[in-house]
């Protein structure tokens, strides 16, 4: 089966030119993940620098995969023509390793890894392991992995893919203007960007801003319900049994220009993540300036530079606490935000920006596939 836009091509060697490529990812494109706007960025760059990119969108449920998904991955792999390039997000392809070992011979295929599907957090022990078995299995299929950083670069060793087979290619930033606050007189508001999900840990962040309801600050948590609603929904019965209603706002998903707003009213950007693979939404805090409290789970200690951030250990409520506290205290805690958002500054010119991005993508692709 082909995605919508792909139905009525004909498989023809042309297609598997230097610049072609097909890109196969879960559901829609156009989904406000980190992951996603990743994937939607680098296809809109190599499309720019002249690239051929056939986006195939797999219907079903990713990662436990089902009947519908599993016939769309198979559907979509067998229409593609041989010898092609094919680069799958990491989210359809650990959950389905048949399809891709049964066309790997006659295909191109790259996985690209934002972080490994084991390393998510609260699915148990056994769907764990089952999640390392099937991953293993796809990527010993595919010619090549493309990830986002070097941390998961280095954690994809671990499923036995060989260093030659293994590029990096981290995302890029918008040159946006700094942060300004929510001005003078108003408490200092706090910025939370990240799907509502165990991983993210903002049921962490609900019990330590608990611990500081003295001090004067907002908070604002943009993302996704519905990739979990019991998580969901057990944060927000969180925030009334502190009675944080008035204090914490949930914001759900929003528009680009709309959480571009409230990046440029923030003081101080959050994520009590648990594990992340690289952190796109801290490096979209650093280019505004914006002083950083997060953890040291996964690929965050080295997105977040030194001094630019206060990173405390996954979990710990108590010490993401005593991180905010630190930066919200009258007097020391504004200056001490002004450190913070001067390294930030200093390092997020070295951010290159998305078309730079593509184009370490797009070379990534081609040394994997020549």
């Amino acid at each position: 089966m082909r995605s919508q836009g792909e139905a009525g091509s004909q498989k023809t060697s042309s297609e598997a030119g230097a610049a072609t490529l097909h890109v196969v990812v879960p559901g829609p494109l156009e989904q406000w993940t980190g992951g996603y706007i990743y994937d939607a960025r680098m296809v809109a760059g190599l499309r720019v620098q002249g690239w051929s990119v056939h986006v195939h969108n797999l219907p079903g449920q990713f990662p436990d995969v089902d009947g519908i998904a599993r016939e769309a991955m198979t559907g979509t792999l067998a229409a593609i023509p041989d010898g092609a390039r094919v680069i799958i997000d990491g989210l359809a392809m650990g959950g389905d390793p048949v399809s891709i070992g049964r066309e790997g011979g006659r295909l191109r295929i790259l996985s690209l890894v934002h972080h490994p599907l084991a390393d998510e957090t609260g699915i148990g022990e056994v769907a764990r392991a089952r999640f390392e078995r099937l991953e293993s299995a796809a990527l010993a299929a595919c010619v090549g992995v493309v990830v986002t950083s070097d941390f998961t670069a280095r954690r994809i060793a671990g499923f036995g893919v060989p260093v030659t087979r293994v590029r990096v290619a981290p995302p890029g930033a918008d040159r946006v203007s700094l942060a300004v606050g929510p001005g003078s007189g108003v408490p200092p508001a706090l910025l939370c960007v990240a799907s509502v999900v165990p991983r993210k840990g903002q049921d962490v962040l609900v019990r330590a801003l608990s611990a500081i309801q003295n001090l004067r600050w907002t908070c604002r948590c943009v993302g996704s319900y519905d990739r979990d609603p019991a998580f969901a929904q057990s944060v927000v019965e969180l925030i009334r049994a502190f009675g944080l209603e008035s204090r914490i706002q949930l914001m759900g998903e929003c528009e680009p220009e709309q959480l571009d707003a409230f990046y440029h009213s923030a003081t101080v950007f959050v994520l009590p993540s648990h594990y992340e693979g690289y952190g796109m939404v801290l490096v979209d805090a650093l280019v505004r300036g914006l002083p950083i409290v997060s953890t040291t789970g996964g690929a965050i200690p080295f997105t977040v530079p030194s001094g630019a951030g206060v990173l405390v250990s996954p979990g710990d409520e108590r010490a993401l606490a005593g991180g905010l506290r630190s930066l919200l205290e009258p007097g020391a805690g504004e200056a001490r935000r002004k450190d913070l958002a001067e390294v930030a500054r200093h390092h997020a010119v070295a951010v290159p920006e998305w078309n730079e991005a593509a184009r370490v993508f797009g070379e990534a692709v081609l040394e994997l596939t020549p």
